[in-house]
């Protein structure tokens, strides 16, 4: 398998850390959207990352897609999944860091990319993104587990992980500790695993 992006996309990075947690063995090419964008396109036309091109050629074109194939890989008990019934609260766990992930590209992109960044759009953005932090830093210090729904590490603590440390690199001072405790807490313990070392990346803006 190749998986095509750079580890300082959060999408890119949960992908990469899940392969590695599962033993996966993959090919890593670090090709952005911006320096690389017709190598990217001529596989998949959206051309965003994360992409994967399979063993047989098949190319899979977005993080939760890639996720389900790499899961089906595994033995279903070993799959970054919690205890049955709470899979439908790590899914709303899951897609609440990833659209805060995605507000958070939107963003910089405006900020970047234009002239005149549009102010509406720039406060909407920044106030999606603080209602998100707030639901998530309130659901985790409901649990005092290591990691967010056991002592088992799930796909929701690799998404919440991933995109903080995204907007904590691409939006400094965005995200206190001080306001989001619990949050910080979960981040900095994932963060010293050596999985989240070893696939990780230095934020690099588009040139």
């Amino acid at each position: 398998m190749i998986l095509i992006g750079q580890y300082d996309s959060s999408f890119v990075r949960r992908v990469g850390v899940a392969l590695t947690l599962y033993g996966l063995p993959f090919e890593h090419r670090p090709w952005s959207v911006f320096g690389d964008g017709e190598k990217i396109q001529a596989l998949n036309p959206l051309m965003r990352v994360p992409t994967m091109v399979l063993d047989d050629g098949t190319v899979l074109v977005d993080s939760v897609t890639i996720l389900d194939h790499v899961d089906s890989l595994v033995p279903e008990a070993e799959r970054l999944w919690p205890a049955p019934d709470e899979r439908r609260h790590s899914l709303k766990v899951m897609a609440l860091a990833t659209g805060f992930a995605d507000k958070g590209v939107s963003l910089f992109y405006e900020l970047v990319l234009h002239e005149q960044p549009a102010q509406v759009w720039m406060d909407r953005c920044r106030s999606q993104m603080r209602a998100t932090l707030a639901a998530l830093e309130a659901d985790r210090a409901t649990r005092s587990t290591p990691f967010w729904f056991g002592d088992r590490i799930t796909h929701a603590d690799i998404a919440v992980a991933c995109a903080l440390r995204h907007i904590g690199d691409s939006h400094p001072g965005f995200i206190s500790a001080a306001d989001v405790p619990a949050l910080a807490a979960h981040c900095e313990r994932l963060e010293a695993l050596p999985v989240f070392k070893a696939i990780s990346q230095p934020f690099v803006p588009p040139a």
